[in-house]
């Protein structure tokens, strides 16, 4: 994992607090960071990474098309993409915006919702990171969601009590370590990463090392922003300024594959991950997956995982699914 630990030290991340919210049942709401929530930290828009930290109770989060999950008290959500997501008591309510139920204070400078029907109640906090690029190929790699028991690792019990001081701090209308705040939500994002990294198979975390070089990290960026496109090494090579040979030496060197066979395994993991947590019909994730036919990607899919997309999808339904990553 040295190779993710040098990639992590390249970020540069400030970030903040802003939102401190109380809900009771039932209640839903659609959110993302808006770049005006992130003043006075930065008037430009800039690489948004949003998170929320559950102090108190529970919630539902869903992002696009996947399956709600569940997130309980002690638990910090990461959305290393700022996605559009709906957090509630159930996600199936029609949610309102949470910008109209926002309430600044003028005291901490923190906005407040309180809002819900008065039952099973659920405090939440939101905060955001600032990555210095909007296109950091390493943060365009991981999932839509990420989550961490803060109470886990060597530092958890430190890590937990310094939330839950600021969490007190919230509650009694004061805030006196912002900066320090923010220094532990950038610690704890550092650390959802390297255990969702962990959490990889050896062969689904090779493009780590990659990432040391820009050429091949460039690379790597273009095929997991759009795995679909008919991508050759040729192409790739014109996109990133090397030779054809030149960009396909230093990709096996570093990934261990090739980039075509890297792109191709690339296309199977992605639709695995949408067959298991979305309805997709096949037919459209064959497509997303760069597959000119649903009958081409079945064959595909089934010498990659043994068993036909519809097959596979059932059996993925009966099993529990990892609330880690999504």
């Amino acid at each position: 994992m040295e190779a993710s630990l040098d990639v992590l030290r390249t970020l540069r991340l400030t970030g903040g607090i802003f939102l401190d919210a109380k809900f009771t049942a039932p209640w839903c709401v659609s959110a993302q960071v808006a770049p005006e929530d992130c003043q006075p930290f930065t008037p430009l828009t800039k690489g948004i990474i949003a998170y929320h930290y559950v102090s108190a109770g529970r919630l539902l989060l869903r992002v696009g098309e996947a399956s709600p999950m569940e997130v309980l008290a002690g638990h910090l959500v990461v959305l290393p993409r700022n996605d559009p997501h709906v957090l509630g008591s159930d996600t199936e309510c029609p949610p309102v915006n949470a910008d109209r139920l926002m309430q600044t204070s003028v005291e901490s400078g923190i906005a407040r919702i309180v809002h819900g029907g008065g039952g099973e109640a659920a405090r939440v906090w939101c905060g955001f990171l600032l990555s210095e690029t909007t296109t950091d190929p390493l943060v365009g790699m991981l999932p839509s969601v990420m989550t961490l028991d803060v109470a886990q690792g060597v530092a958890g019990p430190w890590i937990e009590s310094s939330f839950r001081l600021a969490a007190s701090e919230l509650a009694a209308g004061k805030m006196r370590s912002p900066a320090q705040l923010s220094r532990l939500a950038e610690l704890l994002f550092i650390e959802a990463v390297q255990r969702y990294l962990a959490s990889l198979p050896p062969e689904e975390r090779a493009w780590v090392g990659g990432l040391r070089n820009p050429f091949v990290s460039r690379a790597l960026g273009l095929m997991h922003d759009r795995p679909a496109y008919h991508w050759t090494t040729e192409a790739l090579a014109r996109e990133v300024g090397l030779s054809r040979s030149a960009l396909a030496e230093h990709f096996t060197e570093l990934v261990g594959q090739p980039p075509m066979r890297y792109l191709a395994g690339l296309r199977m993991r992605t639709a695995a991950r949408r067959l298991r947590e979305t309805t997709a019909s096949i037919a459209l994730i064959a497509q997303d997956a760069g597959y000119e036919s649903e009958a081409s990607f079945t064959k595909a899919f089934k010498r990659v995982f043994g068993a036909p997309p519809a097959t596979w999808r059932r059996g993925q339904l009966r099993a529990p699914a990892d609330p880690g990553t999504r």
